[in-house]
């Protein structure tokens, strides 16, 4: 599955180079857009070109529940440390795992014990 990841300016650009260590295409944010961007002009930028936005943003979530959006998907990590360096290969683990929910619509938060995956449009209860 290729996907294609839009990295939050919240995160490393480190990333970028974890992702295409393992064949995926990334982006971070700040080679593409304005620093000061608000969330829902990331979201929008990534959905119109099909990327999954990935951040440490919980703003991201809560966006996609608001708004009942059926994308782009979204990968939340929360952690203390959010560099590649202790997460990366947990993340690429998930990417793999969740590929084909993340390609159809997810919202998948990861932290060093657990992962939970929501598929979109999440709906309010």
């Amino acid at each position: 599955m290729n996907l294609t990841f839009l990295i939050d300016m919240n995160l490393s650009p480190g990333w970028v180079d974890r992702f295409a260590r393992e064949g995926w295409t990334a982006i971070h944010w700040s080679e593409v857009g304005d620093a000061r961007a608000t969330d829902a002009v990331v979201m929008e930028h990534a959905r119109a070109r099909g990327q999954v936005v990935f951040t440490h943003d919980l703003d991201f979530g809560a966006i996609l529940a608001h708004t009942n959006a059926t994308g782009p998907s979204v990968i939340q990590v929360r952690a203390q440390n959010v560099t590649p360096e202790p997460l990366g290969d947990l993340v690429v683990a998930v990417v793999r795992d969740q590929a084909e929910r993340l390609a159809a619509g997810a919202l998948v938060t990861v932290d060093e014990a657990t992962m939970r995956v929501r598929v979109l449009p999440i709906s309010q209860r």
